[in-house]
Formats: C-alpha cells, structure tokens, sequence
C-alpha cells in the first residue's frame, strides 16, 4: 500500500504513469470493441426491423388511398358518362315536342328467348299497355305488360316485335322485324328488289298504327342481299338504341304529336328549356 501511495503522489506531481496509462488503453480498445458488439448488433437489427414495419405500414396506407382515389375516379366517370345520356336525351325529348313520362330500367328479362326490360314506372304512374318507349338515340319498343309500380317492355329486337319503318332518303316503307338469329339486328320483311333500300340508309319510324311518334330515328341498314329467284330482299338494319348500355328511357303520352324531322330542325339552336319542362310535367 505504501508503494502504491508513493506512485499515486508521484504520478500526480511529475507524471510519470502517463505514457503508461496511453500503453495500457491503446492495449484495451481492442477488448473494450469486442465487448461493446453485440449490444451495437442488437441495435442494428431494432432499427432494421422498425423501418421494414414503418414501410409495411405506410405500404399499406398507401394502397388504401390508391384504392379509393380509384374508386372516386370510377364513380366521377361513371357520372359523366350518366349526365351525357341524360343530356341526350333532354335533347330527344326536345326535338320531340311532346309529353313524356321518364323512366329506368331496373332488370333485364333473364329468357334467352325473350328481349324485354322492366322499367320502374307502372299503372300508378298512368302507364298502359302498347304504349311506345324511346331512348335518347333511338326506337326502344313499347309497354307490354303494366303494373302498379313497374312494366315489361319488348323491345323492337325481339323477334315477334314488328315496327313499321321507312327510308327517311327517299321515303320507302317497310316492317322491320327483330332479328331471328342476330339477336339484336333487325329484319326488313317484304321488300321487293326494286325498292331503292342501301346499306348505310336511315331507317325512321313511319308512324303507321299510331303507336310510335313519326320520322324517329330507329336503325341503320347494314347489309342489302339480292338472291337470284327469290322475291324478296334480305335486308339487315342496326337498332340506334342503346339496349344494352342505357338506363333512362321515356314514355310517349302521346304518339300523334309532331314530326320529329321538322321539330329537329327547328330546334336547331334550343336551349332545351321546353323539353325539360314537359320531363318535369309528366312528373
């Protein structure tokens, strides 16, 4: 103890366990470097896992807000793409010039046989039966079964459907039937192959049998064959009804009112007001 006094005195008053102390410790950090590793390892390995969960969890938010502004994106398209029918057919029912009675179709008959929809508006809503239905674009069909709340459509597609027609070129009558095999075309019956009828004409509601307002647009003809020896023409004609992608169609009160070609002409600058005034009546 006395020699560890006099070194302890001597080392503080001259230094000389200074150079001493420097050996030992660059002797120790070796030790003191191996000692010290696994708690640096352990951290090392806490900070790795934090960041994975961070990134997992942002991962997921990130997904989550992916999917709902996917969501609001088909939600605001489908609503353009709603108002642009509807639009157009405000602008139908504006070169139509008469009262109608707006609907939706709710449901789709499921007989493969049978071509008809259900629309939301039925006797309570002074529906009746053989009562025509049109859509923006063109002829859908007319009422064929009435209930208090509802009603069955056969559209003009459907094979025992006749709808008389004519060339809105030049005039040529015809009855065009729903398509036996094409499901959806329809069928030109009795023409004779001299009657001027050509692919790309324009086939428009003739008004014969006042079931269906005159001159509205109702199919395109797409194919015209001529076959040696047989007395009719086989002429095929495209609905310009949108079956298949329309919901809002209307009913015509009354069938007998103004030609449809003169009121598109004269409602060539509209506004749009008049039409949505008789929608807003018939309501």
């Amino acid at each position: 103890m006395l020699l560890s006094a006099l070194l302890m005195i001597a080392d503080q008053r001259f230094g000389y366990m200074e150079h001493a102390r420097q050996a030992l410790g660059l002797i120790a950090a070796p030790f003191h470097w191996l000692a010290d590793t696994p708690a640096r390892i352990g951290s090392s390995f806490s900070d790795i896992f934090v960041n994975r969960a961070d990134l997992i969890e942002e991962n997921a938010k990130l997904r989550e807000e992916l999917l709902l502004s996917r969501q609001r994106l088909l939600l605001a398209e489908s609503l353009s793409v709603e108002n642009n029918r509807l639009l157009a057919l405000q602008n139908a029912v504006d070169m139509l010039e008469q009262e109608v009675l707006p609907a939706e179709i709710i449901n789709v008959s499921p007989d493969p046989y049978s071509r008809r929809i259900l629309i939301n508006k039925g006797g309570n809503h002074g529906v009746l039966e053989g009562q025509a239905v049109l859509e923006a674009n063109g002829l859908m069909g007319q009422v064929v079964q009435v209930m208090p709340f509802s009603s069955w459509v056969l559209l003009i597609s459907d094979a025992s459907h006749v709808t008389p027609v004519e060339v809105s070129r030049n005039g040529e009558r015809a009855l065009a039937r729903g398509g036996q095999n094409s499901g959806t075309d329809l069928e030109l019956e009795f023409v004779v192959p001299n009657q001027d009828i050509q692919v790309g004409d324009s086939l428009i509601s003739s008004g014969m049998g006042l079931v269906y307002p005159k001159n509205y647009p109702v199919a395109e003809v797409v194919s015209v064959t001529h076959s040696p020896g047989q007395p009719y023409a086989t002429i095929r004609a495209r609905p310009k009804a949108q079956f298949s992608s329309t919901r809002h169609v209307m009913l015509v009160l009354d069938a007998t009112g103004p030609d449809y070609a003169a009121a598109e002409e004269d409602a060539g600058g509209g506004d749009g007001e008049s039409g949505l005034a008789s929608v807003n009546s018939a309501n």
